[in-house]
């Protein structure tokens, strides 16, 4: 059975190259809002963290209709940390549209989610979008887009994939580039011409994969996949089977069937081969599930997402100020929320340490475990965590391999050779370098994973904020040596209580401070970068010292300068290896993970 009404689509693309943007118009234009409707803009990222920083982190569904063919669409991230995403999203769907800027061209990320495209040989339509940017080459990127195909060694079907050029912001699309641009529909078109129609045998028994899982307070576990053989009604019996489980088989009942229309789901009493539906009431549902027939139960093959590369402790807050800002501080609330992010993100691994108030949680970058670090924090967690560590691995003689990242950066020309001697010094490896524009360099490097850990706000000091870097995983390697990671020492508070003027004017003399006067600090907590290599310890609790000749009115001719305020990502990136970043609501606090000055100088010793 061939269900010529329906196409399935996943679109991707590298960060940043207006994947969400297309979506959002290819909805407008199919006439999902009301023609007086107010619309935000990226309207499927609808995470809180995802509208403030203009990401994609969790693939979306939602479904247009076009002269009468009803096209489900999949918006999937960009940013390699949440490739897991884009790996298993792609076994829903028939084809692809892969997004490409019509300036940066062809990117690290846009090679890694192609090659998982080709390797599941789906057909590619490439969208060379934002063609209204000034210094816009569409002609060289068609170039760049069909050498990307011949390095993955594409088939020759593949070389033939059709080219729209698009606007998203403008909410046009072309098939040559002298016609004139009106609407969307050429990209409509192309989608219902090129991408198949999804097959299946409606006669044999029912068989859905689980691609995704969605949740929701109210009715918990929501799995999505697409009906590949037979028909899904509500109330039938089924069972659940896996693929790398075999032994394992859950009888369940169906209670709640939904299709997706726009950005809708909508209650249907069945589905046929081919559609995208979602299924709640199932509790223990997971990714790589298959919901099956009674009679003839069969797994469906899923391939297994890409190891994580990167990892850090997650701890209970025991600092004096701890259990003062968070609603949930013991290691039981900890450990439930941890094991409750595995049920939607399956790139994440979380592991119980030999004691009960340590958990160690490995992702595919930093990006990926600060972004759960701030999802916690704004539900009322509160944690400490550990600086981030890559994971190594053995190879058969017992050598030391790590994890390496190819990372792509486009400078201007003259800050190009001082990120080539701080990459350098991380271990990285110049590979090529290329110009395009008028004044921009493209510096491609292989480096390993750590050399990039606490990087990025360095980076953009020394580019003025003008640089650009991306990074995708390249393997393992061996271990390249030891790197220096921080030049600079810690400034940190000598006893507890509350920050005063006078002690933080002499402090401010050693280095930049993060803390500001009538702020806590407890003893071991760091207040501040010192100038020097050395830790140093300072007492910002200090009182100036009152007698007949000074009154207490002639502190207010001190000047403090204004403190450095640190952001999630830069204090992960700051904090050392032994150090803790403490995470509350309300504050982020970094501290040495042993408090005492004696102890800490002892451990030093050994």
């Amino acid at each position: 059975m061939i269900r010529e009404d329906i196409r399935n689509i996943a679109i991707i693309a590298h960060v940043d190259h207006g994947k969400t943007t297309l979506v959002d118009e290819l909805l407008k234009q199919s006439g999902v809002f009301r023609t007086n409707q107010v619309v935000e803009e990226r309207i499927m990222d609808s995470n809180d963290i995802e509208r403030e920083r203009g990401i994609t982190i969790l693939s979306k569904n939602t479904a247009v209709f076009y002269k009468g063919i009803k096209i489900n669409i999949i918006d999937t991230p960009g940013h390699a940390d949440f490739g897991g995403e884009v790996e298993r999203v792609l076994k829903m769907v028939n084809g692809v549209v892969l997004v490409v800027d019509a300036f940066e061209g062809a990117m690290p990320q846009t090679k890694f989610v192609l090659k998982k495209a080709l390797e599941l040989h789906l057909p590619v339509i490439v969208c060379i979008n934002k063609i209204d940017r000034p210094e816009a080459r569409p002609e060289e990127v068609i170039d760049e887009v069909l050498e990307l195909f011949m390095d993955l060694e594409a088939d020759d079907d593949i070389l033939d994939s059709p080219f729209v050029f698009a606007s998203a912001k403008q909410g046009v699309a072309i098939l040559e580039l002298t016609d004139t641009p009106k609407s969307m529909e050429p990209l409509f078109e192309t989608i219902i011409e090129h991408i198949p129609a999804p097959q299946g045998d409606e006669t044999k028994g029912t068989q859905v994969l689980i691609s995704t899982i969605d949740y929701n307070e109210y009715v918990g576990r929501i799995g999505v996949g697409k009906v590949d053989n037979g028909t899904i009604r509500v109330n039938q019996e089924a069972v659940i089977v896996n693929h790398h489980e075999p032994d394992q088989k859950k009888k369940v009942k169906i209670s709640k069937l939904y299709e997706f229309d726009g950005l809708k789901k909508v209650e249907v009493e069945e589905a046929a081969v081919g559609s995208i539906v979602a299924i709640s009431g199932i509790s223990d549902i997971h990714i790589g599930d298959t919901i099956c027939s009674p009679e003839n139960p069969e797994p469906i093959p899923f391939q297994k997402i890409s190891e994580p590369t990167i990892s850090m402790n997650f701890c209970v807050n025991d600092s004096p100020l701890a259990g003062q800002e968070g609603k949930f501080v013991t290691s039981r609330h900890l450990r439930d929320r941890l094991f409750r992010e595995l049920n939607t993100d399956v790139s994440l691994r979380v592991e119980e340490t030999d004691t009960t108030e340590v958990y160690k949680v490995s992702g595919r970058g930093e990006l990926h475990l600060s972004v759960l670090i701030e999802n916690m924090r704004r539900e009322g967690y509160e944690f400490a965590v550990s600086k981030a560590e890559v994971i190594y691995k053995k190879d058969e003689e017992g050598n030391l391999l790590e994890p390496m990242e190819e990372a792509v950066v486009d400078v201007p020309e003259e800050f190009s050779g001082t990120v080539i001697d701080k990459l350098s010094q991380r271990k990285g490896e110049l590979v090529s370098m290329s110009s395009f524009g008028t004044s921009t360099a493209r510096l491609t490097f292989n480096i390993p994973s750590r050399g990039l850990i606490g990087y990025r706000g360095e980076f953009l000091t020394d580019t003025k904020g003008e640089g650009i870097i991306n990074t995708v995983f390249a393997g393992y390697a061996p271990y390249k040596g030891d790197i220096t990671y921080r030049k600079q020492g810690s400034l940190i508070a000598f006893e507890s209580g509350e920050a005063i003027t006078y002690g933080l004017f002499n402090a401010q003399e050693r280095g930049s401070l993060f803390i500001g006067a009538g702020e806590k600090v407890y003893a071991g907590m760091v207040i501040g970068q010192n100038g020097k290599s050395e830790d140093v310890e300072v007492n910002v609790c200090k009182k100036k010292q009152l007698t007949n000749t000074r009154s207490s009115s002639a502190d207010e001719a001190l000047r403090l300068v204004t403190p450095r305020r640190l952001s999630l990502e830069q204090c992960l990136e700051f904090i050392d290896s032994d150090e803790l970043l403490e995470v509350t609501p309300k504050s982020l606090r970094i501290r040495k993970k042993i408090l005492d000055s004696l102890e800490r100088k002892r451990a030093n010793r050994k």
